[in-house]
């Protein structure tokens, strides 16, 4: 399972990077790295307290879904200062041991 999940984080900053480097119009990640980082950090406050409402009554379904866009927002925000998952993996790693 932790592979599978590895893969689509690393897949998934392909293409967020990919939206960086060559921003199409259509992009909503293109446009939400243009916007700047207050709003980026906008979005991961407002997901987050949609994780939260989804956890104490909308059931598992929009947990999960709730949670994703968390994440994306999250690689977002990573991506827009020079981070990536691989950095918060090592964060993880490091307080394991």
């Amino acid at each position: 399972m932790g592979d599978t999940m590895t893969s689509v984080m690393s897949e998934l900053e392909i293409v967020l990077r990919q939206r960086a480097t060559r921003p199409a119009a259509d992009s909503y990640t293109a446009r939400l790295l243009a916007a700047g980082e207050d709003e980026i950090v906008k979005k991961v406050g407002e997901e987050a307290v949609e994780v939260i409402l989804a956890a104490k009554g909308q059931g598992d379904g929009r947990l999960v879904e709730e949670s994703a866009d968390l994440v994306y927002h999250l690689l977002v925000l990573l991506l827009s200062r020079g981070l990536s998952w691989a950095d918060v993996e090592a964060e993880l790693d490091r307080r394991r041991q």
